[in-house]
């Protein structure tokens, strides 16, 4: 490709989707065979929460000492899951009207003139989203689908330009993509629901019916893309009035190949996997109304699916697994992320085994816990549907502290230096020391001057490049929604 088409291709990309992002610190991953599927250290979002501890932070940094807000994203769209970071760059996925798709990426720049870098929607997306994406250098991926609908799909996009790479439909009744995927050595892992867990390799592609690599791949994609816009800029000179811009749903589709499936049709996996060394841990739910799947917490090859073990639970472990050393935890719960539903909440910690899922121990409390617990310096921090932040000791469960936040949690918190981020359903932010459990600072999403966004936190607030990143849904409030991205931090 000569200077001059490169240069073409990329305003094109920018009229199309928004400006590029660009990193300087890739390192191709020459396993996988493709040029934009690379790794940058600093700026990767393996998993849900970041890492298999759970703290929503993966630099090392520290988060905000205050309640300052940078900037503020407003929207009507509800944002159900977590927003995800990586280099410069939030993704956040989203209802829109109707239960209609968006996922966008968003500039983390204070002063950004165009917030957002570019989206997908309706017709590319064809079901809701309601996951948080894995972040691997150049490529970011996600699932659709949600409890209401039947059949997913598992989508491959580029970080800088959205443009696609890859789909994986997911058919079945009651298979959504809700939980985090997480990559791990090239291989992108994921509950299904119904069609329990998946490990998929996005270097094997088939295209056309015939496997190709993906560079391969990548290349088909780019000289169709390149082939529409050049019709679709023929068109606006020939008949302007007419001319309609390309469709990233008129790409062809690679899909990549399917490794192993573990647990379909005996599952139910809408919770994020957890991946160490050669295991796979898996929560796994029972539906009480549909009266499918199986309650348990259970370990399975990273190499084939096979399980090695599996722990009996007496709850839901919506939040899936934490891992803390040589233990996993699992926050349980008898309700879902219904608010309606909050007032009958019971709920668990339980504590196995990593080798063989014996269990350790086990703490009960009056309220669901459907956050995912965070752990550090061996504390592990959850929230709760009764207004409770908790932190206990990660190898007795003896209780450290306890704080009365006011108001019913479903999101997880982040843990960042020695502060604990939480973010309750009235879109109450507070800051709270790890070690004692003493308030820092607090922010109103719904009062504050800047905002002014009175909906609910569901997806745990996230510390990113010394930043703290919340997003706010209003399910409950009928009417026009009145939610936002908001950024808080120093500078």
């Amino acid at each position: 490709m000569t200077t001059d088409e490169q240069r073409s291709e990329r305003s094109e990309s920018r009229c199309r989707l928004g400006r590029f992002l660009r990193h300087s610190s890739f390192v191709i991953l020459s396993s996988l065979g493709l040029s934009s599927f690379v790794i940058a250290s600093a700026a990767d979002w393996p998993t849900n929460r970041g890492n298999v501890a759970r703290t929503g932070c993966v630099d090392g940094q520290s988060g905000p000492t205050s309640g300052k807000v940078l900037w503020v994203h407003k929207s009507s769209d509800h944002y159900i899951a977590a927003p995800v970071a990586a280099g410069d760059s939030v993704f956040v996925s989203a209802l829109a009207a109707f239960n209609t798709s968006t996922f966008q990426a968003m500039s983390t720049e204070a002063a950004s003139k165009q917030r957002v870098r570019w989206a997908k929607s309706v017709p590319y997306l064809k079901l809701p989203t309601v996951c948080a994406p894995a972040v691997v250098g150049n490529v970011v991926v996600f699932g659709d689908g949600m409890h209401q609908t039947d059949g997913a799909t598992l989508h491959g996009v580029r970080l800088d330009t959205g443009l696609p790479l890859w789909q994986l439909p997911v058919p079945g009744q009651l298979v959504h993509l809700e939980g985090s995927p997480s990559i791990v050595n090239g291989k992108v892992l994921i509950g299904g629901g119904n069609a329990g867990v998946l490990c998929v390799d996005p270097s094997r592609l088939e295209l056309d019916g015939k496997e190709v690599d993906a560079a391969s791949a990548q290349a088909a994609l780019d000289k169709k893309w390149k082939e529409l816009l050049a019709k679709y800029e023929q068109e606006k000179k020939t008949d302007p009035d007419f001319a309609v811009a390309p469709s990233e749903d008129s790409l062809p589709k690679p899909k990549p190949k399917l490794v192993w499936q573990a647990g379909a049709g005996k599952w139910h996996v809408d919770a994020a996997v957890a991946a160490v060394g050669d295991r796979v841990l898996v929560a796994t739910a029972f539906l009480d109304t549909e009266k499918t799947g199986e309650r348990a917490i259970c370990s399975v090859k990273l190499s084939d699916g096979s399980e090695q073990w599996k722990t009996p639970l007496t709850f839901n472990p919506w939040a899936g697994p934490t891992v803390a050393g040589d233990l996993v935890l699992v926050g349980c719960s008898s309700v879902r992320l219904e608010p309606k539903e909050i007032a009958s909440g019971q709920g668990e910690v339980v504590a196995v085994s990593l080798t063989d899922g014996s269990v350790k121990w086990r703490r009960a409390f009056a309220a669901g816990i459907v956050s995912a617990i965070a752990v550090k310096d061996q504390i592990a921090v959850f929230t709760a549907t009764d207004g409770k932040v908790r932190a206990v000791d990660v190898a007795t469960g003896n209780e450290r502290w306890t704080v009365d936040g006011g108001a019913p949690f479903f999101a997880s918190a982040a843990i960042a230096g020695d502060v604990v981020y939480v973010a309750d359903l009235k879109a109450v932010v507070r800051a709270i020391g790890l070690m004692d459990g003493a308030l820092r600072w607090k922010l109103s999403l719904g009062t504050d001057a800047t905002v002014k966004a009175p909906g609910m936190v569901y997806g745990g607030p996230i510390v990113a490049g010394g930043r703290l990143f919340v997003a706010t849904c209003a399910l409950e409030a009928g009417g026009k929604a009145n939610t936002a991205v908001v950024c808080i931090g120093e500078k």
